[in-house]
């Protein structure tokens, strides 16, 4: 557990995220006392379940939204309760992935979940003339959900997305604990990283818009709803009653609409609908623009979905593989790669931890890959990555715990096992879904560009390389859809890794980006390596505290396993100490981070009261 007092002042917070706001970034409620540096955080059960609950809460958005786009390449548009299912196992996987993260990955209280780097490959790979849904499967009156036919036609798609997933995380697992990711990132900078990221969202813009225009109102009042608690009413606090051992009953101020703002728009929006539907506003007829608006076109998903459902590995079949499906992931697997490690780095500044180490940095890599390895053998058609969301989550909530973290996965679990959690979130209007998309998909698109802030955007060379590359990265697949009969070599697999590379713009820009930005000329500065290197770099080398935080847990390599060649592990500390003398430093590390957030606090002068 990390202490509350070394998350950092608001100043610092908003440094690291660019944050406006000052004091109303906090949603603590404890005074000075309670948080001063020499004292642990002493979280009660209660205030932990509410805390990992905010957790498991802010990466909702994306958790339901990958299995809801998979649908439909999957052949599951007209199947709902299948999409329930894939919704509980998703989050049941990002569980036992957050708790392995948690417990021996990286050791940073970070969410872990489904990855919207994998969905743009996926998507190409079920393009392929291949694995086309058959028409019938469009059309719901010809479609019965339990029929071996159609059961065959999308578990068979799901299958090949699972051989491909399993396969590339073995890349993952090697890159990672094998320290090969520190000598990839001397080659990857910004002008890399901004076009593969950008060109994640950008393609997307087509199953936002089909959702959205079910019915174009109800979609832009969920917008309107979630811009509005999250922009205009993030400083807001509300009052709500809370209980504490010495006020007792009272109210706390907390900022609901920051750290809800996706929730509570999707809420607002389903409750609209609900009222248009019983007053019979939004037509009866199927056929009818806005029918999927009303609710009861999805009421059929909650009596069906059995309330208790254990996800289990290999439950849609025995995964294949191709040589298409895994180049294209593999492209999905480096973006992630490279997405989680600035999340590690903002995590650590956020909950007060140094700079992480490389051997946390590649363990925490390793296990990610062991997490897509088990997303692939439980079937979420999905990978899985550090959540960006639930790093700025830490600066709301003011609680920089582990155990929250694992109060959030546990809720994720029960969450995966309780089947009507699953059909709840799969019944959701289909104009709500796309108004979500529309802001979901454009924020990944901004983050994608703020990465050239580190470079000198004044600088023809940075111009060009990322104009053509994010350019290129949407004209290239949008050719290569249209012409696929024109990239044939008359051998099969050859022919499918060409046409999903080529189909996948976040591989198309990215390749260009890294090749233009590694040949042209160009200094460090000018390329950001400089500014990228600088913002990973902590301002003091504590090498106790760094042990306190991120060696392996439970005494491994200390007290338990202490063999003298574990400091050889790339995914090991280099110095393993054990019995008094690790506690001694531990103890010394605590000191000296005390002693660093006195002087800290000092310095700024800040109340960080509510």
């Amino acid at each position: 557990v990390l202490s509350d007092s070394d998350l950092g002042s608001p100043e610092h917070y908003k440094r690291s995220l660019g944050t406006e706001g000052g004091r109303s970034l906090w949603g603590c409620t404890e005074d000075p006392v309670s948080t001063s540096p020499n004292r642990m955080l002493n979280l009660s059960k209660k205030r932990m379940s509410s805390t990992g609950m905010i957790q498991m809460q802010t990466s909702m958005g994306g958790l339901v939204a990958i299995p809801l786009i998979l649908s439909k390449e999957l052949c599951l548009q007209h199947d709902l309760l299948t999409q329930s299912h894939l919704i509980s196992t998703i989050f049941f996987v990002s569980g036992i992935c957050t708790l392995l993260q948690v417990l021996f990955g990286v050791r940073l209280p970070i969410i872990q979940g489904g990855t919207f780097s994998f969905l743009t490959p996926t998507l190409a790979m079920l393009s392929l003339p291949k694995w086309k849904c058959p028409a019938w499967t469009e059309n719901a009156t010809l479609v019965n959900a339990s029929s071996p036919e159609f059961i065959e036609v999308w578990q068979t798609r799901m299958r090949e997305v699972q051989g491909a997933i399993i396969v590339t995380s073995c890349f993952q697992i090697f890159v990672g604990f094998s320290g090969l990711i520190g000598f990839l990132m001397r080659f990857i900078g910004p002008l890399t990283i901004a076009p593969t990221i950008t060109l994640v969202a950008l393609p997307l813009f087509d199953s936002a818009g089909d959702k959205a225009g079910q019915h174009w109102g109800i979609a832009f009042m969920t917008v309107f709803f979630i811009v509005l608690f999250s922009q205009y009413l993030k400083n807001v606090p509300v009052p709500l009653p809370s209980y504490r051992r010495g006020k007792k009953c009272h109210f706390s101020p907390i900022y609901i609409f920051q750290i809800f703002p996706v929730l509570l728009g999707l809420s607002m929006s389903w409750l609209l609908c609900y009222v248009l539907t019983v007053t019979d506003v939004l037509p009866t007829d199927p056929t009818a623009y806005g029918h999927l608006a009303r609710t009861d076109t999805h009421g059929d998903v909650l009596s069906q979905a059995p309330w208790f459902r254990l996800p289990y590995p290999g439950q849609w079949g025995m995964p294949t593989v191709s040589l298409a499906g895994i180049f294209g992931i593999l492209a999905g697997v480096i973006s992630s790669m490279l997405e989680s490690m600035g999340d590690y780095y903002a995590c650590a500044r956020l909950s007060g931890a140094p700079p992480p180490p490389k051997h946390a940095i590649n363990r925490g890599i390793g296990v990610e890959g062991i997490g897509c390895l088990l997303a692939g053998a439980w079937g979420t058609g999905n990978g899985t990555t550090s959540y960006s969301e639930n790093v700025g989550a830490l600066g709301i909530t003011k609680v920089g715990s582990r155990m929250v973290i694992i109060a959030g996965a546990c809720a994720m679990l029960l969450s995966g096992v309780f089947g009507k959690v699953g059909a709840v979130l799969a019944s959701i209007p289909t104009p709500v879904i796309g108004g979500l998309f529309l802001v979901m998909f454009g924020i990944i698109t901004a983050v994608g560009i703020s990465n050239l802030q580190y470079t000198d955007m004044n600088s023809s060379r940075n111009i060009f390389i990322f104009g053509f590359s994010v350019f290129a990265g949407l004209t290239v697949p949008n050719w290569a859809n249209k012409n696929n009969t024109l990239l044939e070599t008359e051998i099969i697999q050859l022919d499918q890794v060409i046409q999903v590379l080529l189909t996948t713009g976040m591989f198309v820009g990215g390749v260009l980006g890294f090749i233009l930005d590694n040949t042209i000329p160009g200094t460090q500065e000018e390329r950001g390596l400089l500014a990228w290197k600088h913002s990973h770099k902590g301002e003091v080398d504590n090498s106790q505290l760094i042990s306190k935080v991120y060696d392996l847990p439970f005494g491994i390599g200390t007290k338990y396993c202490a063999v003298s060649w574990f400091r050889y592990l790339p995914a090991c500390p280099k110095k393993l100490l054990g019995g008094k003398k690790m506690d001694e430093l531990k103890a010394a590390g605590q000191d000296s981070s005390v002693n660093a957030s006195l002087e800290r606090d000092s310095e700024i002068g800040a109340d960080t009261r509510i």
